[in-house]
């Protein structure tokens, strides 16, 4: 069995990935943006909880990673959306893959209701649920 050194696990296909959206907000924003263009601030009422310099930095790093696109439009007061790019759109089996596996594995009736994946049905209800 070969083992790995840390300097090889930095080019394996999962770390890089997971180096690339494995923090707390990021798959987050990949999630909001699966459903179209949002700008700042309805990205920063979504994630409750962000500050407004870590939404900042993200954003500029998933733009870095050409993950999403910036689009400056040129009006007063001035309007910046965001919004995925294909290499962005490719990510989003794997932020559905951690759905179902959150809503499988790690269910918790304390969670604020998501935004569904487009193109994701949403689960039928169950009859408890049903006054």
């Amino acid at each position: 069995m070969k083992r790995t050194t840390q300097q090889d696990s930095l080019w394996c296909p999962v770390a890089r990935t997971a180096e690339l959206i494995g923090n707390k907000w990021t798959p987050l924003i990949l999630r909001d943006l699966s459903e179209g263009h949002r700008r700042f601030s309805q990205l920063e009422r979504s994630l409750q909880g962000i500050s407004p310099k870590t939404l900042s930095e993200r954003l500029k790093r998933l733009e870095e990673a050409e993950i999403l696109t910036r689009r400056c439009y040129p009006e007063v007061p001035p309007r910046v959306e965001y919004a995925l790019t294909p290499k962005g759109d490719a990510l989003m089996p794997v932020i559905e893959s951690m759905r179902q596996y959150g809503r499988r594995w790690l269910p918790d009736e304390d969670c604020a209701p998501e935004l569904e994946l487009i193109g994701s049905t949403p689960e039928p209800a169950k009859s408890a649920d049903v006054p």
